[in-house]
């Protein structure tokens, strides 16, 4: 099985939602094919992605020509339209893309896209507004990813509370049903993971943590512990 630094990805559609999936994979040297009707969107990647083509979406041969046969992973980012949705959706299915991603705009388009092909749904507008929601819910939030129904990472303001102790002392899996998996230092881009046991806590370090959402909320995190 590829990895995903391996695969090679087609991204359909480069409206804002589209040309940022592009650029940050590409920025990652992710490979990656970006497709749009609009020559003004292609004209804008063709020096960022690994090929930028001007394309109809809904043409099959148009697709096979740029090259989406040999991607692994499509990422469909016209949710707004309905139709060019589905029919690319039909196109990847039928050229053998084993991993589609499309970007919905509502519940009702989620569940069309599913039943045509789609191997999972986006909806970018809706769950930018549950992590806006809960960061406005606690400010020593930074970031938060929530991983499915039961389960969040964040990344954190270190807890006064917890400044000063070690990770081994602190016990934060038995204390608080809390996993400490990475520590970034203040103003430092690279995230240190799985750190030693021994690490002692600093003012202004930043923790990526993972718990379930239940516990989260009991705690309200940030506040009591």
């Amino acid at each position: 099985m590829k990895s995903y630094q391996e695969k090679q990805y087609v991204v359909l559609g480069l409206g804002i939602f589209g040309s940022t999936v592009a650029k940050t994979l590409s920025s990652y040297n992710y490979e990656v094919i970006a497709l749009d009707k609009n020559m003004k969107c292609v004209d804008r990647l063709k020096d960022i992605v690994t090929q930028a083509v001007q394309c109809d979406i809904t043409d099959i041969n148009e697709l096979r020509l740029a090259g989406v046969e040999d991607c692994d992973v499509a990422i469909v980012g016209m949710g707004n339209h309905l139709e060019e949705t589905i029919l690319a959706i039909i196109n990847l299915k039928e050229l053998g893309v084993k991993e589609i991603v499309v970007k919905a705009k509502n519940k009702r388009c989620e569940q069309i896209f599913l039943s045509v092909g789609a191997s999972k749904i986006v909806r970018p507008e809706k769950e930018m507004g549950v992590i806006v929601a809960k960061r406005f819910l606690n400010n020593n939030i930074i970031s938060i990813i929530d991983i499915d129904d039961e389960y969040s990472v964040m990344e954190i303001n270190a807890p006064q509370k917890w400044v000063g102790k070690s990770l081994i002392d602190l016990d934060a899996r038995r204390k608080y049903g809390i996993n400490v998996i990475g520590i970034r230092k203040q103003g430092e881009a690279k995230l240190n993971i799985s750190p030693e046991a021994e690490y002692v806590i600093e003012e202004h370090d930043h923790l990526m943590v993972i718990a379930d959402l239940y516990t989260f909320e009991k705690f309200n995190f940030m506040n009591k512990v």
